[in-house]
């Protein structure tokens, strides 16, 4: 690195240490992101590596550490990854979104500095620009209790890391270009666990071993595209304990829909014969399903897993009512020391209902998606940037579509989609999905509560039906087909904050949207500055910072 550069990573960590807490602890990473070979489905193709490896390293912190990461992005295009569902308190500029963020550009470095304030759960990263999470460059990312805090069950043996995903043998500028031309990427060719595709009667080294009698944290990601995965283990029970962040009131399941973007936190018993056992990865919801096998093996093992696997689960309806058997663990701490049932979402006011309705049509002769009839489209100047610099008319315009859609959208607007919200207000968002096909939603920086989800339209008289106790606090929300889901939260985290479908496919063709959330204070208090190594492009590259914010 040259002196210049390493004095620019210097004061721009200097300036950022003064926004926390001194005594929580810093942990420094280099990763080195460049294109290599692989052969996940068995056919040589080219891959993104992190450090040499595919998938990345696992990022292993705890909650309030101080996570900095310099990435040296040796790709021949621009880069960035993007943390998902760690909320980045008053800091959206570390979200790594392109509406928060220039990419980093080729042959040049970026440094990364977060921090997982009173957060802990399962999480991972991954590529945010173009296609390239199609091509790797994703990882796990945990976010581990502090010692203080108790956690309700007892330490596991060990921890172990499962990401799952679909896979296509093209690569990502190949599948980049059937997007662009107005072809659709079809049904992936295989599923991955921990990067790796395994046969039944082959010759598969074990991916996790476990001594009997002991019982292992399984955190298990579905790092994939557009595909629901049920994720199950032979002769073995999984108790869910932690999903999206948060505690959950401890079942037993024989397998779990996985769907895209979500993380799951199980607990497994070594209690059966010691041999191995298969893992299957196995796909929902699509016409033909594609799966593969991993083998977990019992220490000292030998005996390879039996050739009957066991069966997925059939129907969405059986994936809705598992996803409806999911609670919040009121009794338990989470990264702080207060039980998280102190916390009553069911007695706030609602000040605003937005419904974002998936919309699809055809612009100039290709499909494309969008909410509420507009398609959105990145900007060249990042709409944080804009904003931040009091440009933001001269890039996009707040609020172009409404609270309330049409009855029935059939055209779409190709332009950028920004939701202006009000800092600290309570707010309903009902999520239709008029489709045939499942959905699955993200939304940065905030956990929200997943109160309700029913097949048909959604109306006032439906908040009835309303969890108003014990839902999940999380960050995606999933959406049947011909259904509607619903979530509440508070938007107290200043920022701009995207909203995006977990399909890879349909978020790249438009499907996505930015929250602007202003603090009107414009203090210290509400919201970080922006980093002094920030990247400037667009409109206001080269244009000197802003005055700061303070105290």
């Amino acid at each position: 690195m040259q002196g210049g550069k390493l004095l620019t990573v210097f004061v721009c960590l200097v300036s950022t240490v003064a926004l926390v807490n001194a005594g929580d602890p810093y942990f420094y990473y280099t990763w080195n992101v460049t294109y290599g070979t692989a052969a996940p489905l068995g056919i040589p193709q080219q891959v993104i590596l992190i450090n040499g490896e595919f998938p990345g390293p696992n990022l292993n912190s705890t909650s309030n550490n101080n996570v900095v990461i310099n990435v040296f992005n040796n790709l021949d295009e621009p880069f960035l990854l993007t943390w998902s569902g760690l909320q980045h308190r008053k800091n959206s500029w570390q979200d790594g979104v392109t509406g928060t963020s220039c990419p980093i550009p080729a042959g040049t470095n970026f440094t990364y500095h977060f921090q997982p304030k009173d957060q802990i759960g399962s999480y991972f990263y991954y590529p945010s620009t173009a296609l390239h999470r199609f091509s790797g460059g994703f990882g796990g990312l945990r976010v581990n209790s502090r010692l203080l805090i108790p956690v309700p069950y007892a330490d596991p043996e060990d921890d172990y890391t499962v990401l799952i995903n679909d896979w296509y043998t093209k690569s990502h500028t190949a599948l980049k270009n059937f997007l662009d031309s107005g072809r659709t990427l079809g049904s992936p060719d295989g599923v991955l666990i921990n990067g790796k595709s395994g046969k039944v009667g082959g010759q598969n080294k074990p991916l996790f071993t476990m001594k009997p009698g002991k019982t292992y944290k399984y955190r298990i990601c579905n790092v994939g595209f557009k595909s629901t995965l049920n994720f199950r283990i032979q002769g073995h029970k999984m108790k869910l304990v932690e999903m999206e962040g948060s505690h959950v009131l401890q079942n037993d399941y024989d397998s779990l829909d996985v769907h895209v973007g979500q993380c799951f936190a199980v607990l497994v018993t070594a209690d059966q014969a010691a041999k191995n056992y298969y893992m299957v990865a196995s796909t929902r919801f699509l016409k033909k399903e594609v799966s593969t096998v991993g083998v977990m093996s019992y220490e000292g093992s030998n005996v390879q897993p039996s050739s009957e696997l066991p069966k997925a689960p059939v129907g969405w309806a059986w994936s809705l009512n598992q996803y409806r058997s999911f609670r919040w663990n009121l009794t338990a701490s989470a990264a702080r020391p207060n039980p998280q049932g102190s916390y009553h979402y069911g007695k706030i006011n609602i000040t605003r209902t937005i419904k974002l309705a998936n919309t699809k049509s055809v612009v100039n002769g290709k499909v494309r998606f969008g909410f509420n009839g507009v398609s959105h489209v990145d900007t060249e100047t990042p709409l944080k940037l804009a904003e931040y610099f009091e440009m933001s008319e001269k890039v996009f315009k707040y609020n172009v579509i409404k609270d309330e859609p049409e009855a029935k959208i059939t055209t779409l607007t190709v332009e950028p989609n920004v939701l202006n919200i009000t800092f600290r207000t309570f707010v309903e968002i009902v999520f239709e999905n008029h489709e045939k096909s499942m959905q699955s939603f993200h939304l940065d920086g905030h956990s929200f509560f997943a109160v309700a989800s029913e097949p048909g339209r959604w109306t006032p008289e439906k908040r009835n039906n309303y969890n108003l106790l014990d839902a999940v606090s999380r960050h995606t929300v999933q959406v049947y087909p011909k259904s509607w889901s619903a979530i509440l939260l508070t938007f107290d985290n200043a920022g701009m904050w995207n909203i995006r479908s977990e399909n890879w496919e349909k978020r790249y063709l438009g499907q996505q949207l930015y929250v602007s959330v202003l603090s009107p204070e414009k203090s210290l208090r509400d919201e970080y500055n922006i980093p002094l190594n920030t990247n400037l492009c667009g409109i206001v590259k080269g244009l000197p910072l802003p005055t700061p914010y303070t105290i």
